[in-house]
């Protein structure tokens, strides 16, 4: 009887450590606790604050937000994270201010455009004048080449020296089993592929040598109205400061309304949605519409460097310390528009000072690990987010440490305002199992993941967390639940509609005293906790089979 019972607790034992072997690392409750509501707000304030003129790269804003965040990593015990010994990462810039002169000719008739109203035109180009005259324009449907879907808009005509017309978003295919719905065997059904973001169509229509590239603007496939074009398009730009000056890019691009896309067609003798149509078909061919375009941009060009900040905690563990996790967040926002009648300050409260605030936060939180965790952690507030992720595709391509020693990146951008929620979006589901961990660990809070409800939106390709996963990192990318605790039905959502409408990226992102930062803790305890364990995990995400940057990622560690 004693030796089965001896054998008893020993199975138990061992059942209990296999067990414990199966649970993640959990923070300890201090870590947690240290990220508050109040704490949040009191970054956003200061962030958000008229004093910082919208934290324009290249401006007194910058000079203040690097500031801020710098001091604010030192107060809290952060170590330089530049092994430099700096809280800095120089990005070479150049503002760009472009005053274009447009207009389109049938025939004999010319139409002169009215910028901003009617269009918007630039160059990544580093030049004073580019022009483009007398170009044939050339409908090109969506402007897409995937081989992996068999598709390719251009067939074998020749765009060079031409201006390319092109739809937004990616080709929306009627499922043939349902028509009401989209083919989710091509582009993904609903959900935006990058095929479909105007920085792929941009890029493509250099690789064809087009003179010029213009994107129809619609709102419901852009996801976002025309204003938002306006007011970022319509100021000072910003590209990374390249040797060759950029000079392989496409060499104008550029946004037009429906309204005067769909007159330009018709002068044509074209009808838009007989042409939208016939380009959801893998038989589309390009168009001739016969008119031709002439732009003239004239460029003030302003290089200078900018800074993504950073900041480390290194590891505990003498073996692991070299292997990182990142946390990052963009401090830029649209600046100072002085060209506006009353309110001029873009102060990007939720677009970005609640991602900078969460990033201060959880470096907050890890400083309260005793002993801090195994790997080494890294918190980064990138610049030149809203002008094309360019700090974090600058650090992508100019790593302070390497990437293939490097398990994952966390990005925020915009966190949750009003209110704890039962749910917490993952706008990168789908992709690699940080959604899995992020599943679990809203489980063990009470509260569940659901996966990006917008996808068609094209979320995850518009933030930062992009341009690692481009080179093969992990990311997670995760939005406000809709499910908000206290309020009817529907209330998340309508918060949300009502952003995109009416405040992003317009000087009305500004602190709101009916805010409830408690979810936005709530959601950043969240990814404190997924960080922490993939920080003293054992092995490293991993993007999941299918996903469009396992290659890289498998490439990347035969290294």
């Amino acid at each position: 009887m004693k030796l089965r019972s001896h054998f008893l607790v020993l199975s138990l034992l061992a059942s209990t450590s296999l067990l414990a072997a199966d649970q993640p690392a959990l923070p300890p409750k201090p870590a947690l606790d240290a990220i508050t509501a109040a704490d949040l707000l009191k970054h956003i304030k200061v962030l958000a604050s008229d004093e910082f003129e919208g934290r324009a790269p290249g401006s007194k804003g910058e000079q203040l937000s690097v500031k801020y965040i710098t001091e604010q990593f030192k107060t809290l015990g952060l170590k330089p994270g530049n092994p430099n010994g700096t809280y800095t990462q120089e990005v070479p810039l150049a503002g760009i201010i472009t005053t274009p002169t447009a207009s389109f000719t049938v025939g004999d008739k010319k139409t002169e455009l009215k910028f901003p109203t009617d269009y918007v035109a630039s160059s990544a180009r580093l030049l004073t004048e580019i022009k483009a005259e007398n170009s044939d324009i050339v409908f090109v449907g969506y402007g897409i080449v995937a081989p992996e879907y068999g598709w390719d808009d251009y067939k074998d005509v020749d765009v060079r020296g031409k201006t390319i017309l092109m739809l937004i978003n990616d080709p929306a295919i009627p499922d043939p089993a349902d028509p009401t719905k989209l083919d989710p065997k091509m582009f993904k059904g609903s959900a935006m592929t990058y095929y479909g973001r105007w920085t792929y169509k941009y890029e493509i229509a250099a690789q064809k040598g087009a003179a010029a590239a213009v994107i129809i603007h619609e709102t419901e496939p852009a996801a976002y109205p025309y204003s938002v074009v306006m007011s970022s398009w319509a100021k000072e730009n910003f590209e990374i400061d390249a040797p060759n000056k950029n000079a392989d890019a496409v060499q104008i691009r550029s946004w037009i309304t429906l309204d005067v896309a769909k007159k330009l067609l018709a002068e044509s003798g074209q009808d838009f949605d007989a042409l939208k149509k016939a380009a959801i078909t893998k038989e589309f061919r390009p168009v001739s519409i016969g008119a031709k375009a002439n732009f003239t941009l004239k460029q003030t060009v302003r290089p200078f460097l900018s800074r993504n900040v950073v900041g480390k905690i290194e590891g505990s563990d003498p073996k692991l310390k070299d292997e990182w996790i990142m946390y990052t967040a963009h401090w830029d926002h649209l600046g100072r528009h002085e060209e506006l009648k009353g309110d001029q300050i873009f102060n990007g409260a939720a677009d970005n000072a609640s991602g900078v605030g969460g990033l201060l936060e959880l470096a907050a939180g890890y400083m309260k690990l005793a002993p801090p965790a195994k790997r080494s952690v890294l918190f980064m507030a990138t610049t030149a987010e809203e002008a094309g992720l360019l700090g974090a595709k600058f650090y992508a391509e100019h790593p302070l440490y390497p990437l293939e020693k490097t398990l994952a990146d966390i990005n925020m951008d915009g966190l949750s305002l009003w209110g704890k929620t039962h749910d917490i979006e993952d706008i990168s589901f789908g992709n690699s199992d940080l959604d899995d961990m992020l599943a679990a660990a809203a489980t063990r809070h009470g509260r569940v993941m659901n996966p990006n409800s917008q996808p068609e939106k094209g979320g995850f390709y518009r933030a930062d967390q992009f341009e690692f996963s481009k080179v093969g990192l992990p990311s997670l990318y995760t939005g406000a639940g809709k499910d908000v605790i206290g309020k009817p039905p529907g209330f998340g959502q309508q918060k949300k509609d009502e952003y995109v409408a009416k405040h992003y990226h317009q000087p009305s992102d500004e602190v709101n005293p009916a805010w409830d930062l408690s979810g936005g803790a709530e959601d950043l305890q969240l990814l404190f906790e997924v960080g922490y364990q993939v920080a003293d995990g054992e092995k490293f995400p991993e993007w999941k089979p299918g996903t469009e940057f396992k290659a890289k990622r498998d490439e990347m560690m035969k290294k």
